[in-house]
């Protein structure tokens, strides 16, 4: 009886198998859409699918260490590690190419700092002299701008922990400020986007009372003029996502489109931006920035010609400058392969512009751009920025394993989609230890690069600390590829 039964269920399923196939060669040979399955029906799928999945299949199977973009293993390797605070030890060699054009080479000091001789790295205070509340900031590194809806609560609420427990800053995004970003009561930065969600009334425009409500909450508010990743593109956030706890952070209509624009729209010149900036800060007294990625040297010399004329005061408390590496959630592959410049020349030119006009005492500078490591992070310092921000550093810290999955709801870690189940598997207990232990290690690296180079710290950082290989039996001085300019006072006693 028993094989009758399992022979019924075999030729049912057999039939079953069969008629699939029937089904998808009739479907395959008439729809019009595909080449490929129209003269390979049946068999053609497997293209299809193999494309879907090669990803993944390289991942694991095909790329080496060193091979894989926008982020290859050893680089989220080295990540885990500190996240996990296993250390950043490896053994028997680097697999690091060492005479790979770009590299990065520090230069070691030929007699060590003695321990006794360190010490710890000071903070910065932000906006000293010319707010009411100027920000002493801690870390070196911090979290980069991750708006709430791009990425999910548990997420933001682990990150808010383990900021916290660092002593780093946590950027909003331009998604505005939920109750998960305050929930670990972490120092937090504000970001004020285009569609200026959170602050805006009920036209659109940058709301007085929302700024006064919402200044106790966070330590500086930062002005996005564009990132890396999508410059001057705008974006829609889809009705189905603007659900009623969206709709109040954001201060929009719940179920429907909500447009960002691509830039402010009250702000088209240096000095209109100078304004926002000034009035920001009037009315909330805390420091204020601006957040932008960089084309060509036109914004910075507008920036601080109108600077010059309107006097310190007017000036931005810092300047977050982002790579055109920079990530996000989705962009359209234009703007992320060929517009904005890297952070490796954007950054020392944005440092050069405010030392020629004298203002590099007066703005801190904040780099941003595939910055997720240590060395990545020194080179930073040594090229002019007071501090870094990272996103992508930190979502791998919360266990990110770069499945490119970020815009289609669908991650499977539960970083960046709204799905129930999946966020299930985000546990913010353990991940905000994770968050924390990143930022710190992070942190203690970076001394350690200073500490090699024969500083105390790492706000002792110059460009001569660090040489860039340009090939395989040649490197030069960054010193030399961006030389330290003169300020304007220097050129005009010197008669240049």
């Amino acid at each position: 009886m028993g094989s009758i039964l399992m022979q019924g269920v075999g030729t049912l399923l057999g039939l079953a198998v069969l008629a699939m196939v029937v089904f998808w060669f009739v479907q395959d040979v008439t729809q019009k859409k595909h080449t490929i399955l129209r003269n390979f029906p049946v068999i053609g799928r497997l293209r299809y699918l193999f494309e879907r999945q090669g990803e993944y299949f390289r991942q694991y199977f095909f790329a080496n260490d060193r091979e894989e973009m926008p982020f290859n293993r050893a680089v989220r390797s080295w990540v885990y590690r500190l996240a996990k605070n296993e250390g950043g030890i490896i053994g028997f060699g680097s697999t690091n190419n060492l005479s790979e054009p770009g590299n990065i080479l520090f230069v070691s000091a030929p007699f060590a700092i003695l321990e006794d001789e360190r010490a710890p790295t000071p903070p910065l205070r932000i906006g000293e002299g010319y707010c009411r509340e100027p920000f002493e900031a801690r870390s070196i590194v911090n979290v980069s701008g991750m708006s709430y809806g791009a990425i999910s609560a548990p997420a933001v609420r682990a990150l808010s922990r383990g900021a916290a427990e660092a002593g780093c800053w946590l950027d909003t995004g331009e998604g505005g400020l939920s109750p998960y970003h305050l929930e670990g009561g972490c120092d937090v930065i504000m970001q004020i986007g285009t569609a200026k969600y959170g602050v805006r009334d009920k036209a659109g425009n940058l709301s007085p009372e929302r700024l006064r409500e919402i200044a106790p909450k966070v330590r500086a508010f930062e002005i996005k003029l564009s990132q890396g990743a999508k410059p001057g593109k705008g974006g829609v956030l889809p009705a189905a996502k603007v659900s009623e706890e969206i709709a109040a952070i954001r201060g929009i209509e719940p179920h429907a489109d909500s447009i960002s624009p691509n830039r402010h729209p009250d702000v088209a010149n240096a000095d209109q931006l100078l304004d926002m900036v000034a009035r920001v800060r009037d009315l909330t007294g805390k420091p204020v920035g601006i957040k932008t990625a960089i084309g060509g040297w036109e914004f910075m010399r507008q920036l601080c010609e109108a600077v010059d004329r309107r006097g310190l005061a007017m000036a931005p408390d810092f300047l977050v400058i982002d790579g055109g590496e920079g990530g996000t959630g989705a962009a359209p592959q234009a703007l992320m392969d060929h517009v904005a410049l890297p952070i490796s020349e954007a950054l020392p030119r944005v440092v050069d512009a405010l030392i020629e006009a004298e203002l590099r005492d007066r703005v801190r500078v904040v780099a941003s751009g595939k910055l997720v490591t240590s060395a990545k992070a020194a080179w930073a310092l040594c090229a002019g920025a007071d501090f870094i921000n990272t996103a992508r550093g930190f979502m791998f810290a919360l266990g990110c394993i770069q499945a490119l999955r970020c815009h289609a709801n669908t991650c499977p870690t539960g970083i960046t989609t709204h799905n129930g189940r999946l966020q299930r598997g985000l546990v913010v207990e353990e991940k905000y230890l994770r968050v924390a232990q990143y930022a710190a290690n992070m942190n203690k690296e970076i001394d350690m690069i200073a500490h090699s180079c024969g500083l105390r710290h790492a706000r002792e950082f110059r460009r001569e600390h660090v040489r860039i290989v340009r090939s395989a039996y040649e490197s030069v001085a960054f010193s030399t590829m961006f030389p330290y300019p003169e300020t304007a006072k220097l050129r005009a006693v010197s008669g240049a």
